[in-house]
């Protein structure tokens, strides 16, 4: 009996399940089907990830992170630039800051 899935994978997951004597059925995104079948899977890596919490599941939501760099036609580097000059510009997460109001002085 089959299972359907209809989602984006890793590379290598056809290719593992055939080892494993699955018949396996994919086809290759075109570029308007493929951003959007990654932003699906980062919805899906977040949601595994809060449930799970765990090194791994936020591993996921980072390769995922640098699929749709890629896909928007920027490297890993170039996305870390990005990233390192808005901590520099606005800070980072370190100090655990809730912002509770602003209002007119």
């Amino acid at each position: 009996m089959s299972r359907a899935y209809d989602k984006l994978v890793r590379d290598d997951i056809p290719e593992l399940l055939r080892r494993d004597g699955k018949r396996v059925e994919t086809h290759t995104a075109a570029a308007d089907e493929y951003v959007e079948r990654l932003d699906a899977k980062l919805d899906e890596e977040i949601a595994e990830y809060r449930e799970d919490g765990s090194l791994e599941e936020l591993a996921d939501v980072l390769e995922v992170a640098y699929a749709l760099a890629a896909a928007e036609g920027a490297t890993r580097s170039e996305l870390e630039e990005l990233r390192a000059e808005k901590a520099e510009r606005n800070g980072r997460f370190i100090d655990r800051t809730v912002l509770e109001s602003v209002g007119e002085e």
